[in-house]
């Protein structure tokens, strides 16, 4: 049977309109950039969990805006990752990637395209109007 474990992403841009991304340190696919997120603990709103993701994954505090989709994101092994991506705005840019972040930092539409990126994150971004 599978599992579901509930998580949440930001979708953070910048004044310049740059995105807030950090690189994959553990699967599911690892070394691939992707918006900041993760798990939600026990008694935790999902906005809760958004900022402290965020704030954990790259030192940049949020403010949380709404809730632009949900994805189901399968790891492999009988487990299925319910995640929901909220936009968010920074309220400032210092990045410092932690946690289980390899890397972070901010980049243009046109840098991100020629990142390894995790599967479909430009597809949902263009689908939903955020490029």
């Amino acid at each position: 049977m599978t599992r579901r474990i509930l998580a949440v992403g930001a979708i953070v841009r910048d004044d310049a309109g740059r995105f807030l991304l950090v690189q994959r340190a553990r699967d599911p696919q690892a070394g691939c950039w992707t918006v900041p997120g993760g798990k939600v603990e026990p008694a935790e709103t999902l906005e809760q969990a958004v900022i402290r993701e965020i704030a954990e994954e790259t030192g940049v505090d949020i403010e949380v805006g709404r809730r632009v989709w949900v994805v189901d994101i399968p790891d492999g092994d009988d487990v299925v990752f319910e995640v929901h991506d909220f936009l968010a705005t920074p309220l400032g840019t210092d990045v410092t990637a932690a946690d289980d972040a390899a890397d972070a930092g901010w980049f243009t539409p046109d840098e991100m395209r020629a990142l390894p990126l995790t599967t479909g994150l430009i597809e949902h971004l263009d689908r939903h109007g955020l490029l």
